[in-house]
């Protein structure tokens, strides 16, 4: 066994075959999951590159692989088994593929060149048309792979064919974003850019490549590989670090462990919180968090411990002692910010309400801001201009949110703010956030004015395509609204709505056929079935309504009106009820949306004239199908998960997740779960509510399904909210 750091140019510059064995499971591999931040990684690096030149840069690491040599004759290309790492060097293949074409377009001729012995073998060492690729994947990708691999540049992903194989999906997304990263500062800046990112691909990143003989038992070793052991965080290699060094400097590291640092091991800073598809310790997290505050500059999780170091040696300017002081000082209002975030009822103040929104949002990224805008070491902010500051940074989370923009480069944003904040602008630090997000035009970080966000909530179904938290929050600000709390101004009673606690409720139901025929020239039921889902007919409850009365028709003792009349406790019910005293109507919904939209731009506003330079696509978002193979691929749900029958009493599983995202069911394999489910009970079903992946307590697919898709914030489409016995509303 040879175990050596290899570049891709290393690995794939000699004429050779990587070959996928039969057993191994198909690509599954996503955008979510790995293309997105393996070109983020890509990109981020190609930056460095491009801000210093003529430095030596830091590679990224990608991972492992084992390939295994396979015997050949004297003369022919070379061969070897991809063991463990397929998905990765066949996303490689597909992403140097589709850069190498994007290159040639943009007449980067040079880079182009140096990029396609990656890509290609020569002819004169292939004896099959097939040979020409350096890597050749498992038989079911096979046809995909070959299609779009071997389709001249510049590639029409519609004649490709193979439409929503993930081998062509992969390819349109690098050559997509490699277009638009290759053009974004202006087309003078196109051949830097196209040499920068061309370096990175080939030599900046890197990855551990096990070679194995011929003779060596491969099993073995891929199962000592990845056998789970447990691995130092970053909060203990600083530690470690931090200790080190204090006992070189004759420090009472007994008194400054405990005043300073032993708090980090509570339960608190050692409770894992998710970020995407991965945890981490929070104290590790708020270290991340912490140097992201101090540097200006964006830190990913892997390179916490080695920016520390940087940081702590050369640019913190102060002595360790001083430093772990900074450090505890710094925990403190981290901590006092997330237990104020975590208060559902009673007083907040804006932080609190802050970090309660945000937390909502699944914005881990906004904490390095707020530990900018407290940092004990800094001038204070006056209150006017940090609570300006709140304000501005919310409204453009919740403004991107509510039209679904992307939001990638987050950190990115984050990191250039806090570098403002360490300047003179510091003390007009709302006035600069402020200025710095009206600027910006891009689709990762333009703010949405009033116009796009009407257009967008006009027709948003807000139930189906916000995350019940996200959807709550929103209602629950509609409420304060309405309370009285605007403008700085506090509601009635001194208290909001309690956070995070009441149920959401469709007025007009969701099985209205019953009792809520059409008006005669009315809209399909088609058109009916997505407007129920939209703000307007949505409001929250002190507690569930009955399903008789949820269910019923509008009038009458047991019917809806009178149900929300019980729980005129809200506003928001109290004007449904006063309002409508006749009837619910489709053109009811419309009206209640456009005014429930009017109350959101106040809530969450703009400065005055403000226009969005970044001009959206009005044509529909191309929303992600999930399924299951998504789930399994980001770590949601194992290979091999057994999957239970909701109505039965039974503990015993009736099938299991296939590796590529089937489900077998009594010795018969079902391309989805509405498949698997239906045949079970012999009528059609939504199988991601019926189909549990753990019985006690009871979790079902469609519940990893939300986890997945909250936890990335897609625009997701799936049939798993309909006809569920547990759903809200």
């Amino acid at each position: 066994m040879e175990t050596q750091v290899r570049t891709p140019l290393m690995i794939f510059m000699q004429p050779q075959r990587l070959v996928v064995p039969l057993f191994q499971r198909p690509y599954v591999w996503s955008q979510e999951s790995q293309w997105e931040p393996l070109w983020d990684d890509v990109t981020r690096v190609a930056e460095r590159v491009l801000a210093r030149p003529n430095e030596q840069h830091q590679p990224h690491f990608l991972g492992a692989v084992v390939l295994q040599q396979i015997q050949k004759q004297t003369g022919l290309m070379q061969e070897r088994t991809i063991i463990d790492g397929q998905q990765r060097l066949t996303t490689l293949q597909l992403l140097l593929d589709a850069l190498h074409a994007e290159l040639s377009a943009a007449n980067a001729t040079a880079p182009a060149a140096r990029l396609e012995p990656l890509v290609a073998n020569g002819g004169p060492f292939c004896t099959k048309p097939e040979d020409r690729f350096k890597v050749w994947p498992t038989n079911r990708d096979r046809a995909a792979f070959n299609a779009v691999m071997g389709a001249t540049p510049p590639v029409d992903y519609e004649a490709v064919g193979h439409a929503g194989e993930r081998m062509v999906e992969a390819h349109r997304f690098f050559s997509e974003q490699a277009r638009d990263w290759l053009v974004s500062k202006g087309g003078v800046e196109v051949q830097t850019r196209a040499a920068a990112i061309e370096r990175v691909v080939r030599e900046l990143l890197q990855m551990v490549v096990i070679g194995l003989a011929v003779d060596e038992n491969a099993q073995e070793i891929f199962e000592t590989l990845n056998a789970r052991g447990a691995q130092l965080t970053a909060a203990d290699l600083i530690k470690n670090f931090v200790f080190q060094r204090l006992l070189e400097a004759n420090a009472h590291v007994e008194s400054v462990y405990e005043g300073k640092w032993r708090e980090f091991e509570t339960a608190f800073w050692e409770a894992e919180i998710g970020v995407g598809r991965l945890r981490y310790p929070r104290s590790s997290l708020f270290l991340n968090h912490w140097l992201v505050a101090r540097t200006g500059k964006e830190v990913v999780a892997r390179e916490v411990f080695d920016r520390f170091k940087r940081y702590a040696t050369h640019e913190s300017n102060v002595t360790m002692l001083e430093l772990t002081d900074q450090i505890h000082r710094a925990s403190g209002v981290y901590r006092q910010f997330i237990t104020a975030a975590e208060t559902h009822a009673g007083p907040i103040d804006r932080l609190g309400l802050f970090g309660y929104r945000t937390g909502v949002l699944e914005s881990e990224v906004i904490k390095p801001l707020v530990l900018c805008l407290l940092d004990p070491e800094q001038p204070r902010i006056p209150d006017v201009q940090f609570t300006k500051a709140l304000d501005v940074l919310e409204s453009w989370l919740v403004r991107r949110m509510l039209v679904r923009a992307t939001t990638k480069n987050y950190n990115q944003v984050v990191s250039e703010i806090v570098a403002l904040l360490r300047g003179p602008d510091r003390l007009q630090a709302g006035e600069t956030i402020e200025r710095f997000l009206s600027g910006q035009s891009s689709g990762s970080r333009y703010w949405p004015d009033d116009d796009e966000l009407r257009e967008e909530l006009a027709a948003l179904l807000a139930y189906k395509r916000l995350g019940r938290g996200r959807l709550r929050m929103v209602l629950e600000a509609i409420e304060d609204y309405k309370r009285g709390w605007r403008e700085g101004r506090t509601g009635l009673g001194d208290e909001r709505v309690a956070r995070d606690k009441y149920a959401i409720e469709h007025v007009m139901p969701r099985k209205w056929t019953t009792h809520w025929p059409p008006s005669e020239g009315a809209d399909s039921d088609a058109d009916r079935d997505r407007l129920i889902h939209t703000f307007g007919n949505l409001t929250l409850l002190t507690e569930r309504l009955n399903s008789k009365v949820s269910n019923g028709p509008w009038l009458g003792e047991r019917g809806k009106r009178a149900g929300l009349n019980d729980h005129d406790v809200f506003f928001l019910n109290r004007e449904l009820v006063n309002d409508t005293p006749e009837a619910w109507t489709d053109n009811a919904i419309r009206q209640r949306t456009r005014a429930l939209a009017e109350i959101i731009v106040k809530i969450w506003p703009v400065p005055a004239g403000h226009k969005s330079e970044f001009s959206r696509d009005k044509a529909a978002p191309r929303r992600h199908h999930v399924g299951l193979e998504d789930l399994i691929s980001a770590g949601f749900l194992a290979t091999g998960a057994p999957v239970f029958e909701r109505l039965k009493k039974s503990t015993d599983p009736v099938g299991v997740v296939l590796a590529d995202g089937r489900i077998e069911i009594h010795g018969e394999t079902f391309a989805n779960p509405k498949q698997a489910a239906t045949s079970l009970r012999g009528r059609p079903t939504n199988g991601w509510w019926y189909l549990l992946v753990q019985v006690s307590p009871r979790r079902s697919l469609r519940d990893v399904w939300r986890e997945y898709v909250a936890s990335l914030s897609v625009d997701a489409e799936e049939d798993v909210d309909e006809d569920g016995e547990d759903d809200e509303g």
